[in-house]
């Protein structure tokens, strides 16, 4: 079917009082699991594609951003793609040309007013271009330049520390200067865990659902547990991003399987059985955030 957006699946999602998954895909395995898992579970997706998967493909966005454009044409679901994490204009400008609906505009690195200011331009470029804009306020953490640094550091902040959380206040002056269509805030969520310990500020989130009129993202949620996303679900968040976990659930696979067959080097058995755990892992997750509501 024809690409779906973005932006409606995500409108559709919040006027139904529950959350879209959106999931990190890196590698043409990682679309096919979750546009399989999606299928499974007949449910809309989107599919992300992150500046840093862009810099691990050689910096070209085309090839798998036309190998998820083929991917989602060919579903039976609705599949949305998601530009994510951008941090580069000319990333940014490639994105209506490579068949994204939308995009994750990231100056929270900067200080408050240039966050302001680069989001506000970014907005407005891409909405003069149709596409879906999603910024985000505070400090989400496990991302390398958090704390206003491009490189990481002892003494950046990271998602636990004074001042870090979004403030509901602060998100309303942002939102209403910079026009973007979603936000993603820092509720206690850490980018890249891989265990499930991360506690969400839920009375934080509350104020921020009180506060804003637009759609409300979750970074950072595979560290956070299930009875925690639903939630989260629960508390006003319409898109959950996902990344980690995909990647755990395949190398989890493709290690357990070349310990049983040691002598295996078609690379087609084991990616084969790291793209079924994946699919799985898409199925259980949208499975669980549709399940969740308000």
């Amino acid at each position: 079917m024809p690409l779906a957006s973005t932006g409606e699946l995500v409108t559709r999602a919040a006027a139904a009082r529950s959350a879209v998954a959106a999931f990190n895909v890196i590698t043409l395995e990682h679309v096919e699991a979750v546009v399989a898992g999606a299928e499974a579970a007949d449910a809309p997706v989107v599919l992300q594609v992150s500046e840093n998967a862009v810099k691990y493909r050689y910096g070209r966005l085309l090839p798998l951003a036309r190998a998820a454009v083929a991917a989602a044409e060919r579903a039976t679901v609705p599949v949305a793609l998601h530009l994510d994490h951008v941090q580069s204009d000319d990333l940014l400008r490639q994105a209506p040309g490579a068949g994204f609906s939308s995009v994750m505009y990231d100056a929270a690195r900067l200080p408050y007013a240039d966050n302001l200011a680069a989001t506000r331009a970014a907005a407005d470029w891409a909405h003069a271009r149709g596409l879906w804009i999603e910024a985000e306020l505070g400090e989400v953490g496990g991302k390398p330049g958090q704390g206003g640094s491009r490189t990481p550091s002892p003494t950046a902040r990271d998602a636990h520390a004074p001042g870090a959380r979004t403030d509901p206040r602060q998100a309303q002056d942002f939102v209403a200067g910079s026009g973007v269509d979603a936000l993603a805030v820092a509720i206690g969520s850490v980018h890249a865990m891989t265990t499930r310990t991360a506690a969400l500020d839920h009375a934080l989130l509350a104020r921020l659902s009180a506060a804003l009129d637009l759609p409300l993202v979750l970074h950072g949620s595979s560290g956070v547990p299930d009875d925690g996303l639903v939630a989260a679900v629960g508390g006003g968040i319409a898109k959950v991003n996902v990344g980690t976990a995909l990647n755990a659930a395949m190398t989890g696979a493709v290690r357990e399987f070349l310990a049983a067959h040691p002598e295996a080097v078609d690379s087609r058995k084991y990616l084969a059985v790291g793209r079924e755990a994946m699919a799985r892992e898409v199925t259980r997750i949208i499975g669980l955030l549709s399940g969740a509501r308000r």
